[in-house]
């Protein structure tokens, strides 16, 4: 055995000597925070007070329990041998001395300002490191361990910027799974200076495919959570992807860095209970993200406030009642400047009007023909205005005037009606009119839920009349338990012992308590209320008005202006990281610049941008090839630089029309016998169902569910739009001239297609190939 390789081995069995030590640790804490809950769990939660005390802490070890087995996997990943210091071990969690004793922790949770030169250290500016090791284990198993020895005279390959080579090279070639990791033991030093960032304000990561923009995100989340925990964990942080499918790719990442307190959402899903189902055209898509889309929406909200123009007539007991035309729009006008919103306005509506009609009614039952005093007291008019407050005809006035709606009643009203559309969007055009036409009760889409969100602001809530009468049946029950708590109290009271009365005035008699002395018939009862036992996050996805304590935008280039009204309204403090490519932009109402975006929602000088401008996914070989499409969208932009090389070129290949099926079949064959990565088909929108039907009989196609195509099966054929935000081992791009004319944005899809290997990339076309990709070199 050579020198060298022995003491590799002495200083792995030395961490695995430590690391040991460190799993036993974190078994004694997972093993008392277990007890720890039983112990609560017991708690009977006698008072509604000591249940919501008793679920709360359960919560929180719940909580701590979940992040200690999240931390269970690659537990320690990290020491730092300081040059005027301690020695530092860092990881996923923060682990104690047994006894508590204030001296250097056992192990540092990687958020932590102590762990932080683990991955801001370079050779360049040690940051007062002598020595960084990375630890690298299987399981509780130490099998490597690598070392960086920092010389102030030395230079870093990447000019103080890329650290860790070989642990960062190694985790980028493992092949994806469908299902993003967590980067906790290779962030690089431009983006832990992002993840670490103030979080007051607006934080920008701009940066080009494959920089780790959403990597940065999601790490920025849980140290967000871990350094304000006391406000975040109870106000939620809210991650925004761009599509259910994107959602569910990126799901597993805070989970396994011990944080369960984040909502993730696409735009689609910010209103609880609603599931898009239809799909857009670009053109309407792009008219309903126009921010002029809360002019019409107000429009449409005021077209139904209108009283009738002849006033409003109803027969009642063979009388006719009417309220002119005048008095209707009073009512109506008043109610508007009340400054109330539409439904809350509503009830004062009903009232006023219910009183005119009652006037007119008394005037006639009860008028004197010679011109008298009414001949009706005030008792009689009451019991008349009564009689009126319920009747269907008089109601149905009323809802003439001022309906009670719902964002689906007033969207969907408009859409179906191109009358309504003209009179509450004569800026637009009549092709744009036309746009927006639609008949009720075929679903939603992913552009109707802004405008959804914008009617339900100015609409508010319909009365629960079912919660309503849920709290009355709750009420009388209540009564009902108390009384009868009460009556088991006054049987228990005269059937105590005799014993103790005899002996009432003795000191032992005074210490004997029994269960009358120490509750009520109302405590008794108060042990059947019930209780909101939910967590933050699901109170926040079952509230639309919600507001969070911070919120992160992935993708945030493809976002609408309306999109982002409704976005803002959740997020009052402006505590936001918003990710994006401008270059990727494939929405056609989507992000030109960020202080477009940001200017009417954020004051100058309280948003900042921080850039990415490392490629850590593509290969240089495949992003030689994407940065020739990066050219024509703008000469002046700059791909961001790949870290490696995989030694193959991208190929292409033109095939007739009628073989393409075919060529696509052989071509996904040959990449799954080639290893164990998985294989993305990507193909312009309208494209997939061909796609599809050439891999049907493939082994390892994805099912389709009601979100998407499941990524965790190793072939997938997706949309570009579909694609965004993921990454796959080999993809091959199904003809290029078809993604670019798809969309006004087709060259920055194209960029993104091209843009989601990270070892193989193929392109098969029928037609002639974009200018960009036509020249012979850089293709196999």
């Amino acid at each position: 055995m050579t020198t060298e390789r022995a003491v590799a081995e002495a200083e792995v069995a030395k961490e695995q000597a430590y690391v040991s030590m460190l799993y036993d640790r974190l078994d004694e804490v997972r093993a008392d925070a277990a007890e720890r809950r039983r112990s609560v769990e017991r708690k009977a939660g006698n008072t509604p007070q000591a249940a919501v005390e008793r679920d709360a802490f359960n919560a929180l070890h719940a909580q701590r329990l979940a992040a200690l087995d999240a931390a269970a996997r690659g537990l320690c990943f990290g020491r730092l041998d300081l040059t005027d210091g301690p020695t530092r071990y860092v990881g996923r969690v923060g682990l104690q001395h047994r006894d508590g004793a204030i001296e250097e922790p056992l192990l540092l949770d990687w958020r932590a300002p102590a762990a932080q030169p683990f991955y801001l250290a370079t050779a360049v500016e040690p940051a007062g490191v002598g020595r960084r090791r990375r630890i690298a284990t299987s399981g509780r198993t130490v099998t490597s361990v690598s070392d960086e020895i920092f010389d102030a005279d030395a230079a870093s390959r990447w000019t103080g910027e890329l650290v860790g080579e070989a642990a960062l090279l190694s985790a980028l070639s493992a092949a994806r799974t469908g299902r993003m990791g967590d980067v906790v033991e290779t962030i690089q030093a431009e983006q832990d200076r992002i993840i670490r960032a103030e979080r007051q304000g607006v934080l920008v990561v701009a940066g080009g495919p494959g920089t780790g923009k959403t990597a940065v995100a999601l790490h920025r989340a849980a140290y967000l959570l871990y350094a304000h925990r006391d406000v975040l964990a109870r106000r939620v942080v809210l991650v925004i992807g761009p599509s259910p499918t994107f959602c569910d790719y990126i799901g597993q990442v805070l989970p396994s860095l011990g944080e369960t307190d984040v909502l993730l959402r696409s735009i689609g899903g910010l209103i609880p209970d609603l599931e898009p189902n239809l799909t857009e055209t670009p053109e309407v898509a792009e008219l309903k993200g126009r921010l002029v889309m809360a002019e019409v929406v107000a429009a449409a909200l005021r077209a139904r406030q209108e009283p009738p123009a002849d006033g409003l007539r109803v027969r009642h007991a063979g009388y006719e009642l009417r309220v002119d035309a005048r008095a209707c729009r009073r009512i109506a006008d008043s109610a508007r400047r009340s400054g109330r919103l539409h439904n809350e306005a509503r009830p004062n509506v009903q009232r006023r009007l219910v009183d005119a009609f009652a006037k007119h009614y008394v005037a006639q039952v009860g008028g004197d023909p010679r011109g008298g005093r009414n001949l009706l007291d005030e008792h009689d008019q009451a019991d008349l205005r009564s009689e009126l407050a319920d009747e269907p005809a008089i109601l149905a006035a009323v809802e003439s005037v001022w309906p009670w709606l719902t964002p689906e009643d007033l969207i969907g009203g408009l859409f179906a009606d191109p009358d309504r559309i003209a009179a509450a969007a004569p800026m637009l055009t009549d092709a744009e009119r036309a746009l927006l036409v639609r008949r009720r009760g075929l679903g939603w889409s992913d552009a109707d839920v802004p405008l959804l969100d914008e009617a339900a602001e100015l609409l508010g809530n319909l009365p629960d009349h079912a919660a309503e009468a849920r709290a009355r049946a709750l009420e009388a029950e209540r009564r009902e338990l108390e009384e009868y708590a009460e009556g088991v109290l006054a049987i228990a009271q005269g059937s105590r012992s005799t014993d103790i009365e005899d002996e009432a005035d003795s000191d032992e008699a005074a210490e004997v308590l029994s269960v009358f002395d120490v509750v009520s018939g109302r405590g008794l009862a108060g042990r059947m209320e019930e209780i909101d036992d939910r967590t933050p996050v699901e109170r926040a996805a079952a509230d639309r008005t919600w507001v969070y304590g911070h919120v992160i935008v992935d993708e945030a280039q493809e976002l609408t202006a309306m999109a982002w009204r409704a976005l803002m309204r959740r997020i009052p403090t402006r505590s936001m990281t918003i990710v994006g490519d401008l270059f990727q932009s494939s929405s056609p109402g989507g992000a030109l610049s960020w202080g477009d975006v940001l200017g009417p929602y954020v004051r100058d000088g309280n948003w900042r941008v921080a850039e990415l401008t490392v490629n850590y996914r593509a290969p240089s070989e495949v992003m030689a090839i994407a940065g020739r499409v990066l050219a024509e969208i703008d000469p002046d932009a700059t791909p961001p630089r790949s870290v490696r090389t995989v030694g193959e070129l991208p190929w292409k290949e033109a095939v007739d029309p009628a073989d393409l099926g075919t060529r696509l079949r052989k071509a996904v064959d040959a990449a799954l016998a080639g290893g164990d990565g998985n294989v993305a088909v990507l193909v312009a929108a309208g494209a997939e169902a061909e796609a599809w039907a050439a891999l049907e009989d493939v082994e390892g196609l994805a099912t389709v569910g009601p979100h998407g195509p499941d990524l965790r099966a190793r072939v997938v054929v997706l949309t570009v739009g579909q694609s965004k935000g993921l990454e796959f081992d080999t993809v091959i791009v199904v003809e290029p001239a078809a993604i670019v004319e798809a969309s006004a944005r087709g060259r920055s899809d194209l960029y993104v297609a091209l843009t989601r290997a990270t070892t193989h990339l193929g392109v098969l076309h029928t037609r002639d190939l974009p200018a960009s990709l036509a020249a012979p070199d850089g293709w196999a």
